[in-house]
């Protein structure tokens, strides 16, 4: 079994492609709850895969941050979002949106720009809205929610409301001045946010090693006395079980919570292709970083316990599929907004 380093400024192991292979340690946890978790992974890694599909035929114009080999963060804490809560994502939150439960249908007519799409047509694959789940935004500005998140949990404090904000963010946020602001306002008012920091080491083509002396976020945490843990971002369990940490004990009044999942996309940093990463070509890695697929793990674990058969494997696999084409050809269909939205949905007259 892999070790997680304890220390607060180094990722060790978790950084080295090469390690991390095993299978998950499933004894003792909840047999439907982890195939729930498989699901809607598959769900997401196939809506992923025909976004990435289409966007290269040139049929989605719109840029699109692909999140396919780093599902189970999403997947991970979704199980500890409580109705009450406030949800902020950026610009890789697909993920997010389909782990609260939103509609492939609505996140794909988004995509196409068309009227019955979450955002009414009007956001793109960056700026989701689905307020019905929890989420009340993502947008493209790189930490731009972290704050908003923040203030979510003072208005949740001073309303007295049992709630807590959650921010989604990647570990090149934590380079804009609002990270480490939003961490100090955070801890001197004892909000209940917790902060789940998506590490998947690569800031558009940047190693995390090319911009911060040490490659973990938890550093920021600890500097500011904000309790942290260190997770595999590709092991849905350690990530749920993080989450339910972090959530209780925000929810208990002890303050804000960081969790660091480290992780690691497949594809480049915006588009479809494996190959390339904003005009640079991609680092040879990729291969071993694949064998932590958070879906394969998953699978074999449950294999192993007879939880699943290849059958059943490769049924669900379809069936996802299935629903993402149906979704798809239905939002393919749908309108345009009307002429007149460009003002009622964009601008506010009084």
């Amino acid at each position: 079994m892999n070790h997680i380093p304890t220390d607060s400024r180094y990722l060790g192991a978790l950084a080295d492609p090469q390690e991390f292979w095993e299978p998950l340690d499933i004894s003792g946890e909840d047999i439907p709850r982890l195939l729930t978790s498989l699901k809607l992974m598959i769900l997401i890694r196939c809506t992923e895969e025909k976004i990435g599909d289409k966007f290269g035929q040139s049929i989605i114009k719109c840029p699109c941050h692909l999140v396919i080999g780093q599902e189970a963060p999403a997947v991970g804490v979704s199980s500890s979002i409580a109705p009450n809560d406030r949800v902020f994502g950026a610009h890789r939150s697909h993920a997010h949106f389909l782990a609260l439960g939103g509609s492939v249908y609505r996140l794909l007519a988004e995509i196409l720009g068309k009227n019955t799409g979450c955002s009414k047509g009007m956001g793109g694959s960056m700026h989701l809205l689905d307020i019905e789940h929890g989420l009340y935004g993502t947008v493209p500005i790189v930490g731009a929610t972290i704050p908003i998140a923040t203030g979510a949990a003072l208005s949740a404090k001073m309303d007295r409301r049992a709630a807590v904000a959650v921010s989604f963010l990647g570990d090149g946020a934590t380079e804009e001045g609002v990270f480490h602001e939003s961490l100090n306002f955070a801890a001197i008012h004892s909000l209940p946010v917790v902060y789940i920091v998506e590490n998947n080491l690569f800031a558009s083509h940047l190693h995390i090693s090319q911009r911060q002396p040490y490659d973990s976020i938890c550093r920021f945490a600890e500097a500011n006395g904000i309790p942290w843990q260190r997770v595999d971002g590709n092991n849905v369990v350690s990530v749920r079980r993080a989450a339910e940490i972090a959530f209780c004990a925000a929810r208990a009044g002890n303050g804000p919570q960081l969790i660091e999942a480290v992780t690691y996309r497949w594809r480049g940093h915006v588009g479809h292709r494996e190959d390339n990463d904003v005009g640079v070509m991609r680092k040879e890695n990729l291969v071993p970083w694949k064998k932590r697929d958070p879906i394969d793990r998953l699978v074999i674990s449950l294999e192993k316990s007879s939880a699943i058969t290849e059958s059943q494997i490769r049924c669900l696999w379809s069936e996802q599929r299935a629903a993402v084409d149906a979704a798809w050809e239905q939002a393919v269909d749908d309108p345009y907004p009307s002429e007149n939205a460009l003002l009622d949905r964009v601008y506010f007259v009084p």
